[in-house]
């Protein structure tokens, strides 16, 4: 630290006297005391990371927290909040990382922390190892002369401004209080452990093959360490799970200790302790396993902590994605920046990725950088904009994908070890802010990518209005077809979307014979405890795939307006629009009959080149009669005027909400299968969860209101729709009022005030709108698109009452894909391949390399760019 007396090496000219003079600190501080605040509980104090890039205290200008808002700033960046706010005092937070001297027997010096300055800010993990030390250092600098006063300087600061600078040093990281639930305590030594006594009955457990004893489920099985039982845990929030029956057998037994199978490790394994009633430490958990034949040591583990133990088509499914074995060369600079994973926050970096290599992201969020920047309000932290043109600024500008120095390389070389370069970012400020308030990205574990997808699609059409939409390239509208089967009558509709979902029908596999003798050679391996033969992964073409896309499908609940009566109804889709991108699901998870999601283990030939004009909407065609546009009547309760609403089984929800499903739609669930019970709400959820609506509120109808219902009874006028629904529709390009008339008309429900406006293009009359559409459910609207041109392009410009829509040829081509390893959505890891310069590069968490075999047959997520027209 330099001496209070000494000039300081940043002042500008005319400052020296000044520095010299500068023992009654307390005096200079005085003009700035009002500006001062020390942090209180609650309080968000960002020493980890600046609100507009992913500089750090590790960083070369190092990192400025306002004494202010204790907002984090580089040394790009701080200038700008100063000029906006006027706060003049900022704790200057540097820390120095260099490598550790050796002892004089050759042994590297235990590492040093300075434990006076920076609580709670963790080391970079690319240097958690023996051969780095870390020296920190903490000033206050005041602006705008840069006037440096080193911490701590206890006897000369004011008390307050003491006070201040100690709070900020050791408050905790500011995403550690975005997300406490994920913040778990570390397990305590069991009890039982050094005292449990293991019976001798001759069990072994064979190293795969494992069910339970009493059920036979095949999913979260745990092994009790008495006597060797192999039962079934209960639902876990992931979907898997069974029937309780080890926790019954200890109710039973009193045996207090299991090991949940699939976890072992040579570093340890998952065991909970029932007696405790939570997840505890075994230290003698090698000792105990050997009873029953397992071997720690001969456990291996798969890179990020994925367990090489499971059913073996999982292992080659890891490699070949992930292109283990093969020599991949890291590449670096603009475009090729890594995202670290914060644990199981992989489906994020994927997405984001990806999203980034799109030029119109791009020119949305970095072309438009400064300006984002310098309207950004006062806490940039909670600004969509801001945060997406911070993450897409580090992802393009390479400042954090720099190449290692030659010498460096050179070094690595001699000594076989990887010494520290620059590890990508971390994308902790950008994930506590997209997944605010939202129950499954807010938490620690992994989620569906595609889901994730649609989530940040929508905070973009929340965040775009009356600025660049870059999901624009993305919508694009689908033309549904509702063929009564009695009456033989038709109604279209059209929607809006941003992906294709194609499914996979196993029994178009050219190797069905294959499949079927790899079942009964697996089946016959488990019946007598034999290892699993090579596995048969199903090869299924993609022509298939399309074709299953365009056959018809039954449509639920069907009510013709033909016959005024429920009938059976028939749907197909297809494109009434052609979007600039085209993202392509494949529909690779499905519910096995025990609930339990599970993974089709397929390979699809997903063509480079891909056309689907053929699939272009039509319209009504001639000799189609439409279906009368009537609504289906309300069927209330008799005498219903003045009761409360329905009692709702919480029972059921509960049990529903354990699954992992959203306790909003557990209730709907329950609500409207008439508590039936929790297989009849899971069947209600299964239909319904992919509607924009499944998580909101249940919206109980009220049976008070005076007078008769009846279909032409509107919802009331005077209520004003939530203002973020009518952001959403009119960023999409649709006008306020006629977006508020819609959302009134439609109980505020987005599918069906889309519907409404397809509907409705030329009411004038609010009245008669709401009168029409009242009550009305999405799959009987009805829409005529008798004249659409399949070579128009909607916009807002030609079509003001329609969503923004850029309409082409169906013509692609492949340049991105994200692939899944895993056995459920809920777990494993994600990956992406992006074609850049004429080259696929293969991006896995912060490692970025060029692709060798880029696994396009084992994709989940596919991603076409429109063709040009030749």
């Amino acid at each position: 630290l330099r001496s209070r007396g000494a000039p300081h090496p940043c002042a500008r000219p005319g400052m020296s006297g000044r520095h010299k003079m500068a023992a009654d600190l307390g005096e200079l501080l005085v003009p700035y005391m009002p500006t001062i605040k020390v942090p209180k509980t609650g309080d968000r104090v960002y020493k980890d990371e600046c609100v507009f890039s992913f500089d750090s205290p590790e960083s070369e200008g190092g990192l400025y927290v306002c004494m202010n808002t204790f907002l984090g700033f580089g040394r790009e960046h701080v200038e700008r909040h100063y000029r906006k706010t006027g706060q003049s005092v900022y704790m200057h937070l540097k820390r120095t990382i260099k490598e550790k001297a050796t002892g004089a027997a050759g042994g590297a010096v235990p590492r040093r922390r300075n434990g006076k300055v920076f609580l709670d800010l963790e080391l970079n993990c690319d240097f958690n190892c023996d051969d780095y030390e870390y020296e920190d250092e903490a000033k206050l600098v005041i602006f705008p002369d840069h006037f440096e006063i080193p911490l701590p300087n206890i006897e000369e600061l004011p008390a307050l401004v003491t006070i201040a600078c100690d709070a900020v040093l050791s408050a905790s990281s500011a995403f550690r209080k975005r997300e406490p639930d994920s913040w778990e305590e570390e397990p305590q030594v069991s009890k039982h452990a050094r005292s449990l006594r293991q019976q001798d009955n001759g069990v072994r457990i064979p190293p795969s093959g494992w069910k339970c004893a009493k059920c036979e489920m095949r999913e979260n099985l745990w092994l009790n360490l008495t006597d060797g039982s192999v039962l079934c845990g209960k639902w876990f929030f992931d979907g898997s799970g069974g029937n309780g029956h080890a926790l019954e057998h200890y109710r039973e037994t009193n045996f207090p200790l299991a090991v949940r199978l699939g976890t072992i490790t040579p570093d340890g394994a998952d065991v909970y302790s029932f007696d405790e009633e939570e997840a505890v430490l075994d230290p003698h958990i090698a000792e105990h396993l050997a009873h029953f034949g397992i071997d720690m040591l001969q456990m291996q583990k798969r890179e990020n902590g994925h367990v090489d133990n499971e059913v073996r088509p999982r292992v080659t499914e890891w490699e070949v994605i992930q292109e283990s074995g093969l020599k991949l060369k890291a590449v670096y600079g603009s475009g090729y920046t890594g995202i670290r994973n914060l644990g199981n926050s992989c489906y994020l970096g994927t997405t984001m990725q990806v999203l980034f290599s799109i030029p119109e992201f791009q020119r949305a969020y970095v072309g438009n950088l400064q300006r984002i920047f310098d309207y950004s309000p006062l806490d940039p932290s909670q600004d969509f904009s801001t945060q997406m043109a911070k993450l897409g600024h580090g992802l393009l500008s390479g400042l954090y994908a720099k190449p290692p120095a030659k010498c460096e390389l050179i070094e690595q070389v001699m000594k076989e070890e990887h010494k520290h370069q620059e590890r990508g970012i971390s994308p902790r400020m950008f994930k506590a802010l997209v997944s605010k308030g939202h129950p499954e990205f807010s938490s620690n574990r992994q989620q569906d990518a595609q889901e994730f997808f649609l989530h940040i699609i929508n905070l973009v059409e929340r965040n775009s209005a009356g600025a660049e939409n870059p999901s624009d390239v993305f919508r694009f509208l689908v033309e549904e077809r509702i063929q009564c089967c009695q009456s033989r009558k038709v109604r279209y509709t059209q929607r809006v979307d941003y992906l294709m979902q194609l499914p996979t029908p196993i029994e178009a596999a050219t190797n069905r014979e294959e499949l079927i003798a790899y079942e009964a050679k697996r089946q016959e391996a488990e019946e007598n405890l034999r290892t699993s033969p090579e596995p048969v992964r199903a090869k299924i073409p993609f022509t298939a795939c399309v074709q299953a896309f365009t056959e018809p499908e039954n449509v639920p609940d069907f009510w013709s307006s033909a016959l005024q009566a429920k009938s059976a109804g028939i749907k197909t889709s297809r494109f009434a629009s052609f979007p600039e991108y085209l993202v392509v699901q494949i529909k690779k998870f499905t519910f096995g009959v025990d609930w339990v999601p599970k993974k089709l283990d397929v390979s699809i030939d997903m063509p480079d080149f891909l056309d689907l004009s053929r699939l272009r909407a039509t319209g009504l065609q001639a000799g189609e009669e439409e279906l009368p546009d009537l609504t289906p009547p309300i069927v209330l309760p008799e005498d219903t005027r003045g009761r409360r609403p329905p009692e709702i089984d919480e029972s059921a929800v509960m049990q529903l909400a354990e699954m992992g499903f959203p306790l909003e739609a557990c209730r709907k669930a329950v609500y409207y299968t008439g508590n039936m019970g929790a297989e009849m709400a899971f069947n209600w959820i299964i239909a319904h969860m992919e509607e924009p609506d499944f998580a909101e509120p249940l919206a109980v109808p009220s049976y008070s209101e005076p007078g008769p219902s009846s279909p032409s009874q509107g919802p009331s006028m005077d209520s004003q729709p939530p203002e973020d629904s009518v952001a959403i529709l009119t960023s999409m390009g649709f006008s306020r009022a006629q977006t508020i008339r819609a959302l009134k008309a439609t109980n505020s429900n987005l599918e069906r005030a889309l519907d409404w406006i397809f509907t409705h293009p030329d009411s004038e009359e609010e009245s008669e709108a709401v009168s029409d559409m009242a009550d009305t459910e999405p799959n009987d609207n009805a829409f005529s698109n008798a004249n659409m041109n399949s070579d128009s392009t909607l916009s807002p410009d030609l079509d003001p009452t329609g969503p923004r829509i850029k309409d082409g040829p169906g013509r692609y081509e492949l340049f991105a894909f994200i692939s899944h390893m895993g056995t459920s959505t809920m777990s494993g890891h994600y990956v992406c391949h992006i074609k850049k310069e004429g080259r696929w590069v293969i991006y896995n968490d912060h490692k970025v390399c060029l692709s060798e075999r880029p696994p396009k047959d084992l994709g989940y997520i596919y991603f076409y760019h429109r063709l040009s027209c030749s």
